[in-house]
Formats: C-alpha cells, structure tokens, sequence
C-alpha cells in the first residue's frame, strides 16, 4: 500500500479542519439552543417557585420590595408579543448567562422599577431570543413579570449605536426597559436598541449592591480566562489522543474486526469530547449580543 505525500496528508487535515468547522458552526446554532432551552426550563422553575415563595401580587395588586438578584438568578418573565417572545430574564449579562436566556444588566434597576432597567440577549445564536427585535414597532406593548408584580411597558423608539455605546444604559428619570442586541444580525458591527416607557406606576426600588458591578461596565472579555483555555486545551488533548489511540489500536491488532470496529467505538467518546471543546470555545469567542 502506497505510503500518502505531503500533499495527501495535508488535503487529508484541510479536510478534517473543513468537517470541525461545519460541526462547530451547527454547534452554535442547535446545541447553543439544545443549551438555551435547558437553561429556559431551569430558570422558569425556578422563578415559578421563587414566585409561589413571595406570594407575589399581580398586576393591579400593591407590589412589595423585592432583593436584589445575585447573578444567575432568574428576574422575570419578558413577553414580546409582536415577535412571539416569552423569555426568562437571568440576570448577569456575560456569556454564561447570555447562554441561558435574554440578561439583566447588573447595576440597573429591575424590570417594572423606576429609571433605566436594561435587558441584552442574543439574536442568531443561543436560542436567539432576540432574532426578531428588528420588527418591534412604536406603541408595541412589553410585559415583565417579576416578584413584584406584572408589568406594561409601550415601546416608544429603535435605533443603531456602536457597539461600545454604553450611553444607552445610564440612569434615567424615565421608568423605561432599554433592549440591546447585536445588528445586522450573525455581526456585532452594531448595536440595536429598543427603549419602551413603563405604562404603570414603578414597584418600590430595590437598592443596587454597591459592591456588584456596575451596568455601565462592559462585560469582561472572556478570552482573559486562563481557567477556559485550559480546559479547551484538555478537551482538545483528549480528543487527538481518541484520534492518536484509534490510529494505533488499527495498526497493530490481529484482528480485521476489530480495526474496522475501532473507529466506531470510539465516535460516541469522540463526540462527547468535541461538544465539550465546543462550549469551552463558544465562550472564548469575543461577545456578541
């Protein structure tokens, strides 16, 4: 059997490297959203039972003072229904919360309090469950409904800003819910904002942790996590010695069987260490919102 040239071996790995990026691009858009609707469901149980805890009044009722979430608590329910959305709001707005649902920037007030509560969320990836934002229109009713109560927003304008405009999340004397997303959409060229004016009175304001971050500070690039190569690098390590094992195990058993059985003993193990690397990667890439 003819030994491969250089340029077999090297079409051979252009054509490894062609076949992860596909998989990696169709782990973005269906096991970032088998991920999104996991985190969906944990959240919203967990919230349901936040609420039945509170005995929380309904619209119409006398809202009471409510704590401050930590981040990675669920804040409330966001209902759109121009675009069909019905999203728990996390708060936190990194990409480990960004992955689970549409996030409350920290240091803003909640949802259905006085001034400028501001909501991020994703628009291609991640569930996307701000893809259709685009289409919202003036007069457009928003609900929230948080621990203290139900809430009507009417949204009042849309606009495009730099992606490093954090203008748009700074106090106002206006009780407003600002929305931010990326645009044109599968870019993070810019920002699309969607601001909608609270339509009833505010709930009593929940103090702002001073020591929590504050809503005007970008969310720290991911790529500064030493923690996160690491554990890319183990995945990706374990993963070329599957590859390294399989190669072997061909190449010196007696067994024809068990060479052609080798590769697919060894899919489900590979599989596994590849949507592991995946993730690890998704959160190393710059942010997108």
């Amino acid at each position: 059997m003819a030994r491969p040239t250089a340029l077999g071996r090297a079409g051979r790995w252009l054509l490894v490297s062609a076949g992860v990026l596909v998989l990696f691009v169709g782990y973005q858009q269906w096991g970032t959203a088998l991920a999104h609707w996991q985190g969906q469901r944990d959240l919203r149980a967990a919230f349901a039972h936040a609420l039945a805890r509170a005995g929380t009044h309904r619209h119409g009722g006398s809202p009471t003072a409510t704590a401050y979430p930590a981040v990675g608590d669920p804040v409330g329910i966001l209902v759109i229904p121009r675009i069909g959305l019905d999203q728990v709001v996390v708060e936190g707005v990194a990409s480990a919360q960004l992955a689970l649902g549409p996030g409350h920037y920290p240091g803003t007030p909640l949802p259905g309090q006085a001034g400028n509560s501001a909501v991020a969320g994703h628009r291609t990836t991640h569930g996307a469950p701000f893809n259709g934002l685009a289409e919202v229109q003036p007069g457009d009713p928003i609900e929230v409904t948080t621990l203290q109560g139900r809430f009507t927003y009417r949204v009042v304008r849309s606009s495009v800003v730099p992606p490093d405009d954090i203008g748009v999340l700074r106090p106002s004397a206006t009780s407003q819910l600002t929305l931010t997303t990326c645009t044109p959409k599968y870019s993070a060229a810019r920002r699309l904002i969607v601001v909608a004016r609270l339509v009833d009175p505010p709930a009593p304001a929940t103090p702002i942790p001073v020591d929590g971050p504050a809503g005007a500070t970008p969310t720290p690039d991911p790529v500064r996590s030493p923690g996160a190569w690491l554990e890319l690098a183990a995945a990706v390590a374990a993963l070329v010695g599957v590859v390294a094992g399989v190669g072997a195990l061909r190449r010196r058993t007696a067994s024809p069987r068990l060479a052609r059985a080798a590769p697919w003993l060894a899919v489900p193990v590979g599989a596994v260490l590849m949507y592991l690397a995946f993730a690890v990667l998704d959160t190393l890439l710059p942010p997108t919102f």
